[in-house]
């Protein structure tokens, strides 16, 4: 992935030297979904990524960060000493990226213009609009200030286990988030949360599944126009679809709850359906190909 040719974006604010660590987290809203087992999906997700390319086992990536509710700390020099030189540099450049690309995309496929949402590093743990976080929530995107936050704690310790190639399941992760910041600009996560609020649990999660998939689609659409200008090659166009199919949700609870499966409780979609819109995403290059409300089958 060539995201040193990628510009740097002036949207990140750098929060990791200022962080309360002492702080309890409070109920996190926001568009990334639930928890599953004290670490957040979109955690899990990038865990299980990094684990599956560089065959180490997700089991221990998830109990190393939070998994299965052990109290873990990430090593101190991994959390606590701010990386203010190829990680942020890392950031800055997908997130300019991501800036450049979906500016483009407003203006000729929705006719206006597209406003980029700030990105938060923070360490250890985080005050948002949406309540406060630590590392164990993973990176997620609040809609109420329309900023996505990433502890680089997180990333820094995916490196150290699995080195400078984990840079494609990063580059998604933000990507991914990027999309709840779109769903938020076209109102689609404010009728979802509406919907949401008057719904069953069963429906609810039906919801969430949808909204996690589009944002899985927009990530796509992003990687496409990023491919077309050589920044992301075919081995990592292949990377992710080969290991898409290992970050659904019936996958993640195979690996947190022993094997048991319950799609009642998804709230991100099956490995297929993952596969399917990120693919239809990455293949078209098309906002309009995203509408994951507009079909009866997933």
């Amino acid at each position: 992935m060539k995201w040193d040719e990628m510009r740097e974006s002036d949207n990140v604010e750098d929060q990791r030297d200022g962080s309360d660590e002492s702080s309890e987290p409070s109920n996190l809203s926001s568009s990334s979904g639930s928890m599953l087992g004290g670490l957040g999906a979109g955690g899990i997700a990038i865990a299980v990524i990094v684990g599956l390319i560089f065959k180490i086992d997700p089991t221990q990536l998830l109990n190393l960060v939070g998994g299965n509710n052990k109290p873990t700390p990430a090593p101190q020099a991994l959390v606590k000493t701010p990386t203010k030189d190829r990680d942020s540099a890392f950031v800055k450049s997908v997130l300019g990226d991501t800036e450049d690309t979906w500016e483009r995309i407003f203006k000729q496929q929705l006719k206006t213009n597209y406003q980029a949402p700030k990105l938060v590093l923070f360490d250890g743990s985080v005050n948002s609009a949406c309540g406060s976080a630590k590392t164990s929530a993973g990176p997620f995107y609040c809609p109420a200030d329309k900023k996505v936050y990433l502890d680089m704690g997180f990333f820094k310790y995916l490196e150290a286990t699995a080195g400078n190639d984990a840079d494609f399941a990063r580059a998604y992760a933000i990507a991914h988030e990027v999309g709840h910041h779109i769903q938020n600009l076209r109102g689609t996560s404010g009728k979802v949360r509406q919907l949401k609020s008057s719904s069953s649990k069963a429906k609810a999660n039906e919801l969430s599944v949808r909204i996690e998939l589009q944002a899985d689609c927009l990530a796509g659409v992003w990687g496409h126009f990023t491919a077309q200008r050589g920044l992301i090659s075919d081995q990592d166009i292949t990377k992710a679809l080969n290991t898409a199919t290992q970050i659904g949700d019936d996958y993640l609870q195979k690996q947190s709850k022993r094997g048991h499966v319950t799609p009642e409780s998804f709230t991100h979609g099956t490995s297929e359906q993952r596969v399917t819109w990120f693919k239809r995403g990455l293949s078209t290059g098309n906002i309009d190909q995203c509408d994951t409300f507009a079909t009866s089958k997933l």
